[in-house]
């Protein structure tokens, strides 16, 4: 397997709303309303594909952010990860995308819902540092509760290469 994110297109619409309304079922978002989110420039959304797998196999997950510009705050609008690869971290890797976005749209807070009886969804926000702001009752249909979260944006950490790197003490050989 051999697994790379990069922006979603429209041609990718089919087989996101394959895996949404697998995922999803009854909460699972319109057609167009998604295609109308990919197309937003206030929009980000992700697609995780492995680029070794046949077509139908090739998409392995997505993630959706709505980060307006100069906006200051951002909501994470969707995430899934295909049933045969989760728990490898691929969600995650989502996540940080998304959170490495907002930073470059100057965004302070990101906000989230997550179904009440989603264990391991709550889990990974709580990890990434999310925190409880309070409960939409009967959010999802069924009843169910929704988990409304905010994760103060942290700043990117950047440290300067030093010795016991992979590159060598400098940090530098071979760059220009």
């Amino acid at each position: 397997m051999s697994v790379f994110m990069r922006r979603a297109k429209v041609t990718d619409l089919d087989r996101i709303m394959e895996l949404e309304r697998a995922t999803f079922e009854a909460d699972a978002w319109p057609e167009d309303a998604m295609r109308r989110e990919i197309e937003s420039p206030h929009g980000y959304y992700l697609v995780a594909i492995d680029d070794e797998a046949d077509e139908s196999a090739r998409l392995l997950g997505y993630a959706g952010l709505l980060a307006p510009s100069g906006g200051g705050q951002a909501d994470v609008q969707t995430i899934a990860v295909a049933p045969a690869i989760r728990g490898i971290g691929l969600g995650r890797g989502l996540m940080h995308a998304l959170i490495t976005e907002s930073r470059r749209r100057h965004v302070a807070e990101i906000f989230l819902e997550v179904r009440a009886d989603n264990p391991v969804a709550r889990a990974l926000y709580d990890s990434l540092g999310f925190e409880e702001i309070g409960v939409r009752h009967r959010y999802y249909r069924g009843g169910i509760d929704a988990v409304h979260m905010r994760l103060t944006v942290p700043p990117a950490v950047a440290r300067p290469a030093g010795v016991g790197d992979a590159e060598g003490a400098s940090g530098a050989e071979g760059a220009r």
